[in-house]
């Protein structure tokens, strides 16, 4: 059937996977770097994903396209969303040795601890494939920033991702991811994403 679906341009993509993340029927997945379309059948043609992306890389076409199917997409989520995606323990920043085989080429999570109540798919969307690390500043009164510094300057840490809440408090964690990625000499790769309180990602 002729219909309306998302087309990607990949040499305007550079793969941060915020259309992935904004696509609630999961048609969307990073490989090799790149977004592409997973299934045509899971695209609603609604484009979520369009507001989302910062390079403008995706565009409605009309084209031959297999039809919506809404009962694949909700199996697929359920697939997506019965497993845990949490590689290590411990996961507090408090209790999270500095030294530990995980860390080695490992892209970090470091996520403020409600975030993962607040954002319903939080394992698929950011645990996956990520070491992960939680903390609330405000509730352990600490700085994390001297401990995290040492994650970092003492193992092979590929990137930084941090998870925030969108109240004033929850900029502890950012504040401190940011200062400890400085004060360990290293550049990585880093993106921070904003969490509401009613669960959307902002930023």
């Amino acid at each position: 059937m002729i219909r309306k679906i998302i087309h990607i341009d990949e040499e305007k993509c550079n793969g941060c996977g915020l259309c992935a993340r904004a696509c609630h029927e999961s048609a969307i997945g990073i490989i090799d770097g790149k977004a592409k379309l997973l299934r045509e059948d899971y695209c609603d043609g609604l484009g979520d994903c369009l507001p989302a992306c910062p390079t403008n890389a995706i565009s409605f076409v009309e084209k031959e396209a297999a039809a919506y199917d809404e009962a694949a997409v909700l199996e697929n989520k359920k697939k997506l969303e019965a497993h845990s995606q949490l590689q290590q323990w411990p996961v507090q920043i408090k209790l999270v040795p500095i030294n530990a085989p995980y860390f080695d080429d490992a892209d970090l999570l470091i996520a403020a601890d409600c975030t993962a109540y607040a954002y319903a798919n939080f394992h698929q969307d950011f645990i996956k494939g990520m070491i992960t690390l939680i903390g609330c500043p405000k509730l352990d009164s600490v700085d994390y920033s001297e401990k995290l510094t040492e994650i970092i300057r003492q193992n092979n840490i590929k990137s930084v991702t941090i998870v925030r809440m969108e109240v004033p408090c929850c900029g502890g964690i950012q504040n401190a991811a940011i200062n400890a990625m400085k004060a360990s000499g290293k550049f990585l790769p880093w993106q921070v994403y904003t969490i509401s309180t009613d669960g959307r990602i902002l930023a």
